[in-house]
């Protein structure tokens, strides 16, 4: 039998990070559970097939509603959470080696008080002049404004 995508280890520590099933007044279809929609989300990102392609026969909804769980997931913070405790699991079980960590300043904040650095100056070509539009006045060719000589000719 395969190893399953979502071990009993990791549910245990992701179901109570997931937000509450939003109540249904009118009733409606049954909802795909939690598991099984972590289930198909993982088999996605790891085979990297297309959403809708995911097998009915997995038992997990439909590509869309694994993505739309994902997505409803992903702006409740609950990925965030669970690294977090994920990362408090390594370091109780001396699982984590802090001297490899990199910290990447776009996401921590300088100290109060820091120096904002410099504005740095542009190294890019300056700006070019517009081909759409024109300082210089635009030339008519409507006959009334015209200030060019007409010759006429008359037979006689």
């Amino acid at each position: 039998m395969a190893k399953p995508l979502v071990p009993d280890e990791l549910w245990e520590l992701l179901a109570p990070l997931l937000p509450p099933e939003p109540p249904k007044p009118r009733g409606g279809r049954p909802r795909v559970s939690n598991r099984a929609t972590l289930t198909g989300i993982l088999f996605v990102l790891k085979s990297s097939i297309p959403w809708e392609m995911l097998p009915q026969e997995m038992g997990c909804g439909s590509g869309m509603t694994c993505w739309r769980r994902l997505r409803a997931w992903q702006e409740a913070g609950v990925w965030e959470r669970l690294h977090a405790v994920l990362l408090a699991e390594l370091q109780a079980a001396g699982e984590l080696d802090w001297s490899r960590a990199v910290v990447d300043s776009s996401h921590l904040q300088a100290k109060k008080g820091a120096r904002r650095p410099a504005r740095a100056r542009s190294t890019g070509a300056a700006a070019a002049r517009s081909t759409t539009s024109s300082s210089r006045p635009v030339a008519s060719r409507s006959p009334g404004r015209s200030r060019a000589v007409t010759a006429t000719t008359s037979r006689s």
